[in-house]
């Protein structure tokens, strides 16, 4: 698996400040038409959410009142500060290679080793995933390969079909799109 830099999400992943106060505004809205004893289905289509976040709220409203639906924060906190996840990126800009790996791929357990041994923190090959993908790391690997694959016919392929494939199309010219009507001067 090889790990590869891509879009980073505001804030390192997850919902920003307003949307999360977005999301409580509809979640406190609910309860109003709880208490109101409105159904699950029409509140869901007047708030534009799923039947099954209203159901799902409405049990938390009826356990614990409107300050449940109250929004918690982020999930949970990373452990590892902006600077040390920099420190992270520069050290595998360096590659596999410098930390005594034979070949040029990022795994979460190699990437787990790292960071142990850099800032001395202990995280599951699970959490360090997440962690990556929280800060736009993406997987750049299928996690398994085609069951048949002849590398050597793709090979031949590649090399006698692909050039003629190449070859045959035509090229470029102004015209009509139309197969019935011919471009007129």
């Amino acid at each position: 698996m090889r790990y590869h830099r891509g879009i980073r999400y505001p804030q390192g992943g997850g919902l920003t400040a307003e949307r999360q106060q977005f999301r409580e505004g509809l979640r406190l809205k609910a309860a109003e038409r709880f208490a109101q004893g409105e159904a699950g289905s029409v509140i869901a289509k007047a708030l534009r959410v799923s039947v099954r976040s209203v159901q799902r709220w409405r049990q938390t409203w009826e356990e614990g009142g409107p300050r449940a639906l109250r929004s918690q924060g982020p999930a949970s906190l990373p452990r590892l500060s902006e600077k040390q996840f920099a420190q992270l990126e520069a050290e595998s800009a360096k590659g596999p290679a410098a930390h005594g790996r034979e070949d040029q791929r990022w795994t979460p357990a190699r990437v787990k080793t790292v960071i142990g041994r850099r800032f001395h923190l202990t995280h599951t090959i699970q959490g360090v995933r997440k962690l990556l993908v929280r800060n736009g790391w993406s997987c750049q690997v299928p996690a398994r390969s085609a069951r048949e694959r002849y590398d050597d016919a793709v090979a031949g392929w590649v090399k006698a079909v692909w050039p003629c494939a190449e070859d045959s199309r035509r090229p470029v010219e102004p015209g009509s799109s139309s197969r019935t009507k011919p471009d007129s001067p």
